[in-house]
This record gives structure tokens, C-alpha cells and sequence, in this order.
């Protein structure tokens, strides 16, 4: 099969390794001429260009642009592609991505892979990422049903779990398990930088494993995590009040010093945490 790749990143790049070791022809597109020879190089791609006419024969087109860029991507590609192309992208906010291509692509089919690193960039791209990953479509009442089996085939390849959902449902989840996170550990980040010189130098010594997972993701790509807040504001705001209400209460449990009340609720959420891991 011949799939473009639009934003040969880590995503796009990752996409395109695997997708060529499974036998398609991989056409990817870049805005930089030195990214599309380092694609080449490194085997992400069959074919690389700066200019969407170089998908004229692509069945499937990924954008992996920012979210930001995605109905402007599309936009630009209509002129140059089959009126049956399926076009899918990977952003990790889909409703209003949805909404607005789907009106200027019928066969526009929302996706979001969701799997990654703190890395980014062409160099970043690896195979077999999205191994054992949720691989998230999110068709509309009109997506045709072999256009969805087309896609849910590919993820398959890249040994992902196809999920198929409504946009906003899969908003309110990701605002959950991965937007809500972003900001929770930036804040725990931003939090430790009050603390006096000398206490905040220790705990930069002492950091272990447990701040490092607690961290991780609020230590990554900062245009994402703005991304993410702009696209999914409403679903996101809501996360992050029932979170700051749940906060509150486990401040009121050890002010009051309820140790048996604050022993049920870390009893509670060690019983349901195996229940959000893969």
C-alpha cells in the first residue's frame, strides 16, 4: 500500500520504519529538505519531499503535524490527492480536529496513537513504538466502514490495540490519563522551585525513581502540553477541578489527622491503579 507521512518527527518517523518493515511504500513529507535526507538515511521512508504533490498516488495519508497545523496541512494537500484517500492524523485532541477536517474531507478519519517519549524530532524515531499501545480512531456517523477496517489493518501491523470511539468520549478519557497528568506534574515541577536554595539542591541530589516517573511528563515538549490545554480546554479544566477537589481532601484528611481516613483513600487507589495499566 502507499501511505504519505506528513511531519516526519518522532511520531511520523516512528510511523514510517514500521509501516516499511510490514512492505508499504512510504512517501514522507517535510518542510526541511535536511530532514527528508536524514528520513531517507535512516529507512523511514520509501520517498521524501518538501512538496504534497509527491502524494498524488498515496490510499492513505497521515498528517503527524501540532494540532495547530492540521486543518491548514489538509487544506493545502486537497488539490493534490484521490477524492477516495483516506486521511487520518495523530493528534491527542480529536474532537475539534474532527469536527473541522471531517467538513473539508469526507474520508477524513481522526486517529491518535498514543504512545511517545520526551524526545522529539527525526533522530528521535524508533521502531516498534507503538508495540502493545492504544491506537485510538474516532469516525464520524458518514466514515464509510472499510475506510475504519483500513485503518484499524494498520494499526494491527504495528502490533497497537485499535480502539474505535466518539471524539468527544476520547477527549474526556486522554483529559484524564494523559492531559491531566501534563500539568499535574509540571506543577509538582514548578512547585519544588519555591523551596530555599539549600533544602531544593538536596532534593535534586536525592531525586529517585519516584519523582522521576511523578515527572516525567511534565518535563517534556512544551508546545504539546499548550497544545493539548488550548484543544482540549473544557474537558481539561474539568479533569483538573475534581482533581484540585480530590487534592483538598486529602489536605483536610492530614490536617485533621485522620490517618485512617487517608489510609482508606491510598487503600483505595492501590486496589484501582492495576485497572488503568496495559
Amino acid at each position: 500500500m502507499k501511505i504519505g507521512i506528513i511531519g516526519l518527527g518522532l511520531i511520523g518517523g516512528s510511523l514510517g520504519l514500521d509501516l516499511r518493515l510490514q512492505g508499504h511504500q512510504i512517501m514522507g513529507i517535510s518542510r526541511q529538505e535536511n530532514v527528508c535526507k536524514i528520513a531517507l538515511t535512516k529507512g523511514v521512508v520509501t520517498e521524501a519531499s518538501t512538496e504534497f504533490k509527491a502524494l498524488a498516488e498515496a490510499e492513505i495519508v497521515i498528517v503527524c503535524t501540532p494540532l495547530g497545523a492540521i486543518a491548514s496541512t489538509i487544506k493545502q494537500l486537497i488539490p493534490y490527492i484521490s477524492p477516495e484517500t483516506i486521511i487520518t492524523d495523530v493528534g491527542s485532541v480529536k474532537q475539534p480536529i474532527v469536527a473541522e477536517c471531517s467538513q473539508l474531507w469526507s474520508n477524513f478519519i481522526g486517529g491518535h496513537p498514543m504512545a511517545g517519549t520526551t524526545e522529539s524530532g527525526i533522530d528521535a524515531a524508533v521502531a516498534n513504538l507503538f508495540a502493545g499501545a492504544a491506537y485510538v480512531f474516532t469516525p464520524t456517523a458518514a466514515t464509510k466502514p472499510e475506510n475504519i477496517a483500513k485503518l484499524t489493518a494498520i494499526a494491527l501491523e504495528l502490533q497497537a490495540v485499535p480502539h474505535v470511539c466518539d471524539a468527544q468520549i476520547h477527549d474526556r478519557a486522554v483529559s484524564w490519563i494523559s492531559h491531566l497528568p501534563v500539568m499535574v506534574s509540571a506543577s509538582l515541577i514548578k512547585a519544588c522551585l519555591t523551596e530555599e536554595p539549600d533544602t531544593l539542591k538536596l532534593a535534586q541530589i536525592l531525586a529517585s525513581s519516584g519523582f522521576r516517573d511523578t515527572s516525567r511528563v511534565g518535563g517534556g515538549n512544551a508546545e504539546l502540553g499548550v497544545m493539548m490545554a488550548k484543544y482540549n480546554q473544557q474537558e481539561l479544566l474539568r479533569s483538573l477541578l475534581q482533581y484540585r477537589q480530590n487534592l483538598d481532601e486529602i489536605i483536610a484528611l492530614i490536617q485533621q489527622e485522620n490517618w485512617q481516613g487517608l489510609e482508606q483513600t491510598l487503600q483505595i487507589t492501590s486496589a484501582v491503579r492495576p485497572k488503568f495499566l496495559n
